[in-house]
């Protein structure tokens, strides 16, 4: 046992003094990490399984916890870090590949953060979001590309169908399944008081949930769970889910100890099965063949709903996006490699795909020098954080954002990455009824709202102090951006200046 054996990650520190023996830990942990030793008459733990939940931490009523990283290491190497060591202990006793939960841990660079915005002064005043009137509100879809009358000279609407949001946010795609009934409600119930949309992902849509479907965005991914002719016309928009940035050129799994009672029904397989889904789609090889499958959701849903191409964040996504806008989809969703995820090979999380900006910046521009950037709109996701990281998304040439793993958190994730287990203390990546309760949907919608509402102002506050006062204004307005400790090459991928410039 010895040769297997890794040192804890964290070690939970209590304070004896403050503990007063109530047990609350020991309930709240589904990792089993807490247990009252009858003869010492004290709690103890096993820190092999603490994820760092912060559960136990949280419910605590004398602040008697508190998690903290171990300080025990392996000799310094800067090539052999410990993380690495352990890795390669852990598949050498299992002979299995590292699943990993939520984006990347590693220090990559977050553009971001080293794009700043610039703000309006005398020449060009800013405008005040309390007593000016601020536009948030996006359509996503193809624009029109000529203007038509009728011989009475009034307007002829050839709008194509589109998608009407009051601020340039959506729930990105999290499965019922992966995500729990509860977790699922809140998200659909947020985005009917927003006037947003939530999406499905690939396990289907839950048959209470129809009721939501004009604030719904279906998804048909390579294995088709759940997918049929009522499912396709239940929601707002149907997406068709080609990649995904935490796992680019990987297919999904959703472990068979999370298929059980409605989730089976509602993905319609065998309860108990692992629900893999392909890499590929077994009908799409080419940009013709995902044109075909386009126009076919199109033609099952009587035209009336638009189309999504999702996409993960690779090198050539640029010519890939081109092929896109041609195959007849209305909006292009890119996922950054920082997206979450309930599971991924550790080694696919953390070392595939690219960063969304550096991707999103060569998408818009590239579709703008074919001149076709009106026929598709552009959704991006991967690490959305905060409302800046909004703004400087849309200022690159985004529509409109993807949010998941923030809303999580606002659910009251604590990003331990470990959905794949099934065990979530805070009730969100789990189908076992007794954590699933934890998460009141009740209260998770509300907060979730409170969310995207301080986002929202929050929105209209940069942009008047930019000077501008609509999204539309703001959309590949890459002039308000300038670089920090950026390189020549990077500034130039992104389209902009350096700060100073």
């Amino acid at each position: 046992m010895s040769i297997d054996f890794i040192y804890p990650e964290y070690e939970v520190v209590r304070n004896q003094s403050r503990c007063i023996a109530c047990r609350v830990c020991e309930r709240q942990c589904a990792n089993e990490v807490h247990w009252y030793d009858e003869d010492a008459g004290v709690m103890m733990a096993d820190e092999s399984k603490c994820v760092n939940c912060h559960r136990c931490v949280a419910f605590c009523p004398t602040r008697a916890l508190k998690i903290v990283k171990s300080d025990d290491t392996y000799k310094v190497n800067s090539n052999w870090t410990g993380d690495v060591i352990s890795d390669v202990i852990r598949q050498a006793g299992t002979g299995g590949v590292l699943l990993s939960s939520m984006g990347t841990p590693k220090n990559y660079p977050v553009y971001f953060d080293k794009i700043l915005l610039n703000a309006s002064q005398v020449t060009n005043p800013p405008i005040d979001p309390l007593r000016e009137p601020m536009e948030t509100k996006v359509y996503l879809g193809k624009r029109p590309t000529e203007i038509r009358r009728d011989e009475n000279g009034d307007l002829v609407n050839t709008m194509p169908p589109h998608l009407e949001l009051s601020v340039p946010i959506l729930f990105s795609a999290m499965s019922y399944g992966s995500i729990s009934y509860n977790a699922h409600e809140s998200l659909a119930r947020a985005a009917q008081e927003l006037g947003i949309y939530y999406n499905t992902g690939e396990g289907g849509l839950h048959e209470d949930f129809y009721k939501y479907g004009a604030n719904t965005i279906v998804q048909v991914a390579s294995g088709r769970f759940g997918v049929h002719k009522d499912y396709l016309e239940a929601g707002a928009a149907v997406e068709i889910k080609m990649g995904q940035g935490a796992k680019p050129g990987i297919g999904g799994h959703l472990p068979g100890a999370k298929i059980v009672g409605d989730v089976s029904r509602t993905r319609m397989i065998p309860e108990g099965s692992d629900a893999i889904s392909p890499a590929p789609h077994h009908d799409i090889y080419s940009i013709e063949d995902l044109r075909q499958l386009v126009y076919s959701l199109k033609e099952a849903t009587e035209y009336k709903k638009p189309v999504i191409v999702k996409i993960a964040a690779v090198h050539n996504v640029a010519a890939i996006a081109s092929g896109i806008a041609r195959s007849g989809a209305d909006i292009i969703a890119i996922d950054g490699f920082r997206g979450g995820t309930g599971a991924a090979p550790s080694r696919i999380r953390d070392n595939v795909g690219i960063p969304i900006e550096l991707a999103l910046a060569s998408v818009d521009e590239r579709l703008r020098q074919e001149g076709i950037r009106d026929e598709v709109s552009i959704i991006v996701g991967g690490s959305i954080r905060s409302s800046a990281d909004i703004v400087k998304a849309i200022a690159l040439g985004a529509d409109a954002v993807y949010i998941a793993t923030s809303a999580l958190v606002a659910l009251g994730c604590h990003l331990c990455r470990s959905c794949n287990q099934g065990k979530c203390n805070w009730g969100i990546a789990t189908q076992r009824p007794e954590l699933v309760k934890r998460l009141n949907p009740e209260i998770g919608y509300k907060r979730l709202v409170n969310l995207v509402t301080a986002w929202g102002h929050e929105i209209k506050e940069i942009m008047g102090g930019m000077g501008i006062n609509s999204i539309e204004a703001l959309k590949g307005n890459r002039l308000m951006l300038r670089g920090i400790g950026l390189t020549e090459k990077e500034l130039e991928v992104l389209g902009i200046k350096h700060a100073g410039e």
